[in-house]
């Protein structure tokens, strides 16, 4: 049972698998020929890898920065990172987290195939992570482990539909159509910052891709030069303050701490280029490949896919987004020092994930001033939230590191909350969303139908046309 329970796991912690695997299911639907799905299998398969492989190159230019950053202006606190808490979580809880992450995917597709919220959650890595949380949570609150598989499958599936449906009305925005979905744990921040872009009012036609450059400064019109340039400035300066021992010492290797520096900013914007590339492949063959399967399994299912998939949509705005999402956090971590406070220290990769989107998501509903206000609301929620979190995981809430993005605040916060309260608060909470969402969705189906009756009644009729 273990072996195979891991096998599972292995598969679909794995999102360059899943992409592949629905490709294929999508393009056998679609009856298409042996080459045109192998082909369109390979390809959605390794433009996700070459997209992981970007984000890959980012986090490890990211991860010495958050370093040398807590060195050069002496904080310690708890470091927002999914990564090095999970690590922590599935040593003690990491069966009960491979049960609900799993059984959580299957109640996402029932939910999608059975409400209308068509949202197939496909980013399987921060699934598991979700996963996880859920599992140390409901543990430590003295449920069975059969009790926290069953109840936290459920909450699973439900925040993995719900999270996509709360982005949606503005990926729509950004992507000017309504075929993919955007799929991240920091999906009520993303949300977040599209009603912020919304009520400051900004302009969506002074986009943050028509910044009017002089024609002196005309190279910073491209994206690569743009992020390589703004980031060397950033490693320049925060190198200069930790000091040159530091960095040689504990980062570079002993390799020059300036050379290091512009390197580092280069392997950044190189992650960001690579990233861009990944996605435009898995654009290219997934959305046509799922086709087959909204036709024949889930009608108009909508495949719910990774930050990075909005990056080619404003690349300028990821890097507005990234910079105010962490001046935010910046203003965050200083307000918690000020109060006494645990002090949350403003996580790179976080910021630069979900603070990017906020940016495209931002810039798509108000402009230039939606890109920096959305994206800093969404640095604030990342900053504050794992407050909520910390007082509910337990002894692992005791290690420097925790959840960063804002579903697993919001959701920790309810889940936690209610696991305080009794097993018996758990299972109302559960049930009362369940039957909240297929009551909402019961709803909203009507209207769309009166709505089209409406539209309907109202069309001219055509005149008869002559016969000849």
């Amino acid at each position: 049972m273990n072996s195979f329970l891991n096998t599972l796991v292995d598969i679909f912690r794995e999102p360059s698998v899943i992409i592949g695997l629905i490709a294929l299911l999508g393009l056998v639907l679609q009856r298409k020929s042996f080459s045109d799905t192998l082909k369109g299998t390979v390809k959605a398969f390794v433009g996700f890898l070459v997209l992981a492989a970007g984000a890959g190159v980012v986090s490890g230019a990211l991860t010495p920065f958050g370093d040398m950053f807590q060195h050069a202006f002496d904080v310690q606190g708890v470091v927002p990172n999914n990564e090095a808490i999970v690590g922590t979580v599935l040593t003690d809880f990491g069966t009960q987290a491979a049960l609900i992450f799993f059984f959580g995917m299957v109640v996402n597709v029932l939910l999608a195939r059975f409400t209308q919220l068509k949202y197939i959650y496909m980013s399987g890595h921060v699934a598991l992570y979700l996963a996880a949380m859920i599992a140390v949570i409901l543990m430590a609150n003295g449920f069975e482990s059969w009790q926290a598989v069953l109840w936290g499958s459920l909450a699973q599936g439900i925040v993995t539909t719900v999270s996509p449906a709360l982005v949606q009305p503005w990926m729509r925005r950004v992507t000017k159509q309504d075929n993919v979905a955007l799929g991240h744990t920091g999906g009520f921040g993303i949300a977040t910052s599209g009603l912020v872009a919304k009520l400051t009012k900004g302009d969506p036609k002074q986009s943050t891709e028509d910044l009017k450059i002089p024609s002196g400064l005309g190279f910073l019109r491209d994206t690569t030069v743009v992020i390589a340039v703004s980031m060397g400035v950033i490693y320049l300066l925060v190198t200069l303050i930790a000091g040159p021992g530091y960095v040689e010492s504990e980062l570079s290797g002993g390799q020059w701490f300036l050379i290091w520096a512009i390197m580092q900013a280069g392997m950044f914007a190189a992650g960001v280029t690579v990233i861009l590339a990944g996605v435009r492949m898995v654009l290219a063959e997934i959305i046509p490949a799922f086709k087959g399967i909204s036709q024949k399994l889930v009608p108009n299912a909508k495949p719910a896919l990774d930050v990075p998939i909005v990056f080619t949509f404003a690349p300028n705005a990821v890097l507005v987004g990234f910079l105010a999402s962490f001046a935010a956090g910046l203003i965050g971590m200083g307000v918690l020092a000020a109060v006494g406070g645990t002090i949350i220290i403003p996580g790179i990769v976080a910021h630069f994930m979900t603070g990017g989107a906020s940016g495209v998501i931002g810039n798509a509903v108000g402009g230039r001033r939606g890109a920096v206000l959305g994206a800093a609301a969404n640095g604030l929620l990342i900053t504050f939230l794992p407050l909520l979190v910390l007082p509910r995981l337990g002894d692992v809430g005791l290690a420097n590191s925790t959840f960063s993005d804002a579903d697993f605040g919001v959701s920790g916060f309810l889940v936690g909350n209610a696991a305080n309260w009794g097993q018996a608060a758990v299972i109302v909470l559960v049930l009362a969303s369940l039957v909240g969402l297929f009551v909402g969705s019961a709803i909203a189906s009507r209207r769309q139908a009166t709505r089209a009756a409406l539209a309907a009644d109202t069309a001219p009729e055509q005149e008869p046309q002559p016969t000849s």
